[in-house]
């Protein structure tokens, strides 16, 4: 079957075809760490978590790089805030960014990679601008990307360079020195007594860099010149992106990516996320609400990437029961301990692998490859109903969503983990019981009698076994 990307720079649906055969490069613009990523920032990379996933699936050999952003403005302001070096403070919300890929299984890049630890790459890049006549020193000591010396500024934006204007996004306002044209950018920021101790010696000045400037030296650094895919959402298309490249290619004299897919905005109850509005979340604000973090990956992967997400509550607990509905199903397959197979085992999980991958194989159709899925589980519940389902069968069921679930991470197979999330159940029930919450103590005891759980109170507390 034949995968088709939606390419932001072409803005059509186009072939993909690796630049070598079987391999894949791909970059991920990762998170500023500063503070604790929201629910928003977590789009992106369940994104591109997704596509990864899914590239392997497709027999791909994938090289996924994804950077830490530990230098610029907010982390240099925030730090001292805090008193803390640069180093303490960005590790603090780099360790909370790597707990919350673990509970949410976003799976790890192969590499990640802290700005601050390639800044001679980056010197590297800007020193070979200047001497290309592509970049200048400004009157403050800064070094600027001259825009009016590459060509095809503002392909992958589609816009005009007439129509362009400075400081389109909120993350590069402080880029306004003293530039000779309001369309160039800082590739290399002159020391100001604002920055502390945080800079570098470079031949054209001591100073740190550019915010812009790092992805371009770390995807090179580990990708290579040109790579296949780059992600991110689709507010970084302009102007970071489109200056990524610019400085890439006026640099190399290389085209850099070949495909740039961009996932859509999250909003939160049909509103964009504001702190004002009391609609900003982070992951752990959803955990302290009580719910799982399979649930929140759920709702993040399961509509388009391309169509905005609407996040409500009640869009988390419509993904629990979806979750629940899976999760039932391993269950009793794993139970299974006799039946008679009805001959169409093998139809219908053919039926399920030519389905799902058909749908994904067009632009990542998420949601139809969802369908899919639900409709093997319907149909197995059925013949389960029906004493239809022998060992093999089962084993044959279970194997299939196995290779589905390679693509979403959002089951969970291992009977000692199944065991374990019946505990935290339990838990908070007892707990919901001492608070005197007996909703939350009624709701959870439902959840547990659909799961097959049966609850005994003994002397040394609650027990639960499987009826």
């Amino acid at each position: 079957m034949v995968f088709t990307v939606f390419n932001t720079l072409s803005r059509q649906k186009e072939q993909f075809i690796p630049l070598h055969k079987d391999k894949v490069g791909m970059y991920t613009c990762g998170p500023t760490v500063y503070n604790f990523p929201h629910i928003g920032n977590y789009r992106a990379y369940a994104f591109g978590d997704l596509l990864k996933r899914y590239l392997r699936f497709k027999g791909f050999k994938v090289t996924h790089v994804m950077n830490i952003t530990d230098v610029d403005d907010k982390t240099i302001r925030d730090s001292r805030k805090e008193g803390v070096s640069l180093r303490d403070f960005t590790t603090r919300y780099t360790q909370a960014f790597f707990e919350d890929l673990q509970a949410l299984r976003i799976t790890d890049a192969d590499t990640f990679c802290r700005a601050t630890d390639h800044i001679q790459e980056m010197i590297s890049i800007v020193s070979r601008l200047l001497e290309k006549g592509m970049a200048y020193k400004g009157e403050d000591g800064s070094v600027y990307f001259k825009v009016s010396a590459f060509d095809h500024y503002g392909k992958l934006a589609h816009l005009d360079l007439e129509a362009l204007k400075a400081g389109a996004s909120g993350r590069v306002k402080s880029d306004e020195y003293t530039k000779e044209n309001a369309h160039d950018f800082a590739l290399w920021k002159a020391y100001s007594d604002e920055d502390g101790d945080v800079v570098w010696d470079a031949p054209f000045g001591r100073g740190r860099p550019g915010w812009h400037i790092e992805c371009s030296a770390m995807s090179s650094r580990f990708l290579g010149d040109t790579f296949d895919i780059h992600t991110g959402g689709v507010d970084l298309i302009f102007p970071h992106h489109q200056n990524e490249i610019a400085q890439s290619e006026g640099a190399s004299g290389k085209p850099f990516v070949k495909y740039w897919m961009h996932n859509e905005w999250l909003l939160v109850d049909g509103e964009k996320m504001s702190k004002s509005k009391g609609n900003f979340y982070t992951l752990r604000d959803l955990l302290k609400r009580g719910f799982s973090p399979l649930a929140v990956k759920y709702v993040l992967v399961s509509s388009h990437y391309r169509q905005q997400l609407n996040f409500t509550f009640d869009g988390v607990k419509a993904a629990e029961s979806a979750i629940e509905r899976l999760q039932n199903l391993i269950v009793a397959l794993q139970q299974t301990k006799a039946g008679r197979s009805d001959g169409t085992t093998a139809e219908l999980v053919g039926a399920l692998k030519s389905g799902f991958e058909e749908a994904m194989d067009d632009d990542l159709n998420v949601s139809e490859g969802l369908a899919v899925l639900f409709d093997f589980v319907k149909e197995v519940n059925g013949k389960l109903g029906q004493g239809d389902v022998g060992l093999q069968d089962a084993k044959i069921y279970l194997d299939a969503l196995k290779d589905i679930d390679s693509v979403f991470g959002v089951m969970s197979f291992d009977q000692k983990r199944l065991d374990e999330e019946i505990d935290v159940l339990v838990q908070k029930r007892e707990e919901a019981r001492k608070k005197r919450d007996f909703k939350t103590s009624d709701s959870i005891r439902d959840e547990l009698k659909a799961k097959g759980i049966v609850l005994e109170d003994t002397s040394q507390g609650v027990r639960w076994k499987r009826a």
